[in-house]
C-alpha cells in the first residue's frame, strides 16, 4: 500500500476529515489531499506525527513490513 493510501485509510479509521487532520498537524486541508493523492509527501517530522496520531509505527505508516525485516535477521 502506498503512503497516500495509508494516510487516507488511517484518517478514515480515525473518523477525521482532511481539515481536522491538517489542524492536528499544522498544515492545510490541501496538503493532506496532496499527500493522499500522492502528489507530495509529508516530511519526516510530519510523518512521525502522523504515525503518532494514527497510533502506528513509522515503519507501518510508510509500508515497511517490520516482520519481514526481523525474519531476514
Amino acid at each position: 500500500m502506498e503512503l497516500g493510501e495509508k494516510i487516507y485509510q488511517k484518517r478514515k479509521e480515525q473518523k477525521l476529515s482532511q481539515e481536522q487532520l491538517g489542524e492536528l498537524l499544522g498544515v492545510t486541508r490541501q496538503t493532506i489531499s496532496n499527500w493522499e493523492l500522492g502528489e507530495s509527501s509529508p516530511d519526516i517530522l510530519e510523518a512521525k506525527e502522523l504515525a503518532s496520531i494514527f497510533e502506528i509505527s513509522l515503519d507501518e505508516l510508510v509500508g515497511r513490513n517490520i516482520e519481514s525485516v526481523l525474519l531476514k535477521k
